[in-house]
């Protein structure tokens, strides 16, 4: 199977990856930070050296401001529903995943007001238009740093400014981006960081986090064990135990461990510039196609590995089955990206997706656009 759908789950995974997993499952799979033998003390240590290594890769200053969750809509939804209450405004874009415009829906039935911001044909926000929809009541902006429809990169740094001069709270839904490019929480003035863990940083699924800034109080919308203050019935109130209740996904984690060593060893910057070949080198192929029609940007200026395109007269489902069939996997429809769709034209099409991982290669972008012209000719 060539697999080109790294968007929505990265695979292959680094070889440590699996075996950390399984190490972890048959050596030390107990429950971190619940008692003192020597299992629990391993997977609790496993644990920390994840959340070193992730405040490492997006400089933060305190592991335990990063919060673990099962993946990044579970983060947005505890950071989201935490910040905002009734009465309250917050910015966001058309652009969205439906991991935050689904949330945001649900908080504006409680009196919460919403603003999404557009975007253009190419998938980028206007940073000027958000600075124009802040007022006094104004609690947070969140955006989506990378499309998973599109691949458009948004400028998070100038919007991190605005966010910060107003005194607004900045969340960034780094679902496409953590992993792939640089994320600095200072320098980009991020005050939470939605991140998952089966995607760029080539974890396993059922993992994911929220890195919480200092001074934020977040509501609770679990309550339960988390091993301190067990003698009493409220929940304890600092972090990461406040909003970390239940066993946590130890092997996934230790995976995730792995996966984060491998994307340090390789570089961020290298991975990215090997994947970014691989869509220009689709790209290039697809643009010779007359019966390709390519949405978002041709240049990729400020874009990751995502490509998202139709085939004249082929519907966008038939395709991904064609493929597969021949063996390809890539991804069609919606995207859970409702919005963006109406922006290109693809409300009632959705698109065919392409998502480049950083174990693909050349051949593989070849033998899917072999199969591109194919599949055409034959329908």
């Amino acid at each position: 199977m060539i697999y080109l759908d790294n968007a929505a789950t990265s695979f292959p995974k680094p070889s440590k990856v699996y075996d950390e997993v399984m190490r972890c499952m048959k050596n030390y799979c107990s429950n971190p930070g619940r008692a003192s033998h020597d299992m629990a003390i391993e997977s609790s240590l496993k644990v920390m050296e994840t959340r070193e290594l992730i405040s490492d890769l997006f400089n933060i200053d305190n592991p335990f401001n990063i919060i673990f969750t099962s993946n990044a809509t579970e983060a947005l939804n505890i950071g989201i529903k935490g910040i905002l209450d009734k009465g309250d405004h917050v910015i966001s874009t058309v652009i969205e995943h439906n991991s935050v415009l689904r949330p945001l829906k649900t908080m504006s039935k409680i009196g919460v007001e919403v603003t999404l911001i557009a975007c253009d044909k190419a998938g980028f926000i206007n940073p000027l238009d958000i600075k124009d929809e802040i007022k006094h009541n104004t609690k947070a902006i969140v955006i989506n740093h990378a499309s998973n429809v599109l691949g458009s990169v948004q400028d998070i740094n100038t919007i991190g400014k605005i966010a910060k001069k107003y005194g607004v709270i900045f969340m960034v839904d780094a679902s496409q981006s953590a992993g792939c490019i640089d994320i600095d929480v200072k320098r980009d003035n991020i005050d939470l960081l939605a991140f998952p863990g089966h995607k760029g940083l080539l974890g396993p699924q059922g993992t994911g986090g929220l890195y919480i800034g200092e001074g934020l109080n977040l509501k609770t919308i679990k309550e339960g064990g988390t091993g301190s203050s067990s003698n009493s019935m409220n929940q304890p109130i600092e972090l990461p135990d406040k909003l970390e209740s239940g066993t946590l996904n130890t092997p996934g984690i230790a995976g995730l461990c792995e996966g984060v060593k491998f994307i340090k060893k390789i570089g961020i910057a290298n991975i990215y510039k090997e994947e970014m070949l691989l869509i220009e080198h689709l790209l290039k192929e697809l643009k010779k196609l007359s019966f390709v029609k390519i949405y978002g940007t041709k240049a990729l200026n400020n874009n990751l590995s995502v490509l998202s395109f139709n085939i004249d007269g082929v519907d966008a489902s038939r395709v991904g089955e064609e493929l597969n069939e021949a063996g390809i996997a890539i991804r069609t429809g919606y995207h859970c990206a409702a919005l963006i769709h109406k922006v290109i034209g693809t409300e009632y099409l959705g698109t065919i997706r392409v998502s480049p991982g950083c174990f693909n290669t050349s051949n593989d972008i070849e033998e899917l656009v072999k199969y591109l012209i194919k599949i055409y000719k034959s329908n």
